[in-house]
């Protein structure tokens, strides 16, 4: 087979979630969107409604619509965007609720849907999406008149727990909303892992499920395995790949494997990243291109079949450094060249 093949345990998964569900007394819900950050959003949606989930983060409606199919009817869909013009067909159908992230949303959303569930998305200082405290405290109370399942918002540091910047908004989330009788949440991953003070109502795990930071006990979910296309000498002096960036330093084995940065494999990764055969690492030299990723196998002793990226050597967070990135690029940018073998 000259396609990768990406292999999905669904079982860690599962309990990457029920260890994050642990951690708090709340509800626990779960983000999918970007296609469950890249691994499917209808059997990671299906997969985590039979663990117990009961309420889906996506980012837009129409990713609201595809996991709505998936999973039926029961579980609650939020869409991070709330509702946009164009969306209310999708909502009314799919039965998604819209967080509300303006006065704009508001009116648009109680004018075309009357009665239809929302949530209400506040800013506490991330300066993104929400309302901002002046814009919520004029409408509060009609807001509230109307309703909403949730009131949320968005930390900007939780990655790094001695930021200031985490208390910072929870001191505003807080005074936002406290007195209020509405379900609240503002820990994804990150804050989920802070402590019970930002708990609240329900967290709202997303990275963390599928295997990476800063959840640090998290399970690995994805492995990826090249195939090898071709193996050849190199002579010493000699160069590999585009630009004559790698020359070779001694006489060596080349591997080249099937995989680039049209299947998610980030370009800049190259000069620090790492393939295993089995438990010997083999650096990728010369450039990743389009198609192909070419690795020293010299020290593996014969011409390995395959060449794992992703595995229990090395998780999305050890490629994402490599490539400068962060774990949530390497997973969103998964391409649909994959061969996928899904495990329960």
């Amino acid at each position: 087979m000259t396609s990768a093949t990406l292999s999905i345990n669904l079982s860690a998964l599962v309990r990457n979630w029920q260890a994050l569900d642990g951690l708090s007394d709340g509800e626990t819900g779960a983000v999918v969107k970007a296609n469950g950050y890249g691994l499917g959003a209808p059997v990671v949606g299906r997969t985590l409604v039979r663990a117990g989930v009961r309420s889906f983060f996506v980012a837009t409606a129409e990713e609201g619509n595809t996991l709505r199919a998936a999973i039926g009817q029961g579980p609650t869909i939020y869409v991070f965007s709330g509702h946009m013009s164009g969306d209310t067909g999708p909502i009314r159908e799919a039965a998604l609720t819209p967080l509300l992230n303006s006065v704009d949303q508001m009116l648009r959303h109680v004018e075309a849907l009357p009665g239809h569930p929302f949530g209400i998305q506040l800013d506490s200082g991330m300066n993104r999406l929400g309302m901002e405290p002046g814009e919520w405290s004029a409408v509060r109370d009609i807001a509230i008149a109307q309703g909403p399942k949730l009131i949320m918002s968005h930390l900007a540091c939780a990655d790094d727990d001695h930021h200031p910047m985490n208390p910072h908004q929870l001191a505003e989330f807080r005074a936002m909303t406290d007195g209020l009788d509405v379900p609240r949440s503002l820990a994804a991953t990150g804050g989920t892992l802070l402590g019970p003070e930002y708990h609240f109502d329900m967290t709202r795990p997303g990275i963390g499920l599928y295997g990476g930071l800063p959840f640090v006990d998290a399970l690995p979910v994805v492995t990826l395995d090249l195939p090898v296309i071709q193996v050849r000498d190199v002579m010493q002096g000699e160069t590999v790949g585009y630009g004559n960036t790698w020359i070779a330093p001694r006489d060596s084995r080349i591997a080249t494997v099937s995989g680039g940065y049209a299947d998610g494999l980030i370009r800049a990764m190259g000069p620090k990243a790492i393939l295993f055969a089995g438990d010997m690492p083999c650096p990728v030299v010369g450039r990743v291109s389009m198609d192909l990723i070419t690795a020293d196998v010299t020290d593996v002793g014969h011409d390995p079949v395959d060449l794992q990226l992703l595995g229990r050597h090395q998780s999305v967070d050890t490629v994402a450094e490599a490539a400068g990135t962060i774990g949530y690029e390497i997973l969103t940018s998964i391409g649909p060249r994959y061969q996928r073998s899904v495990a329960e």
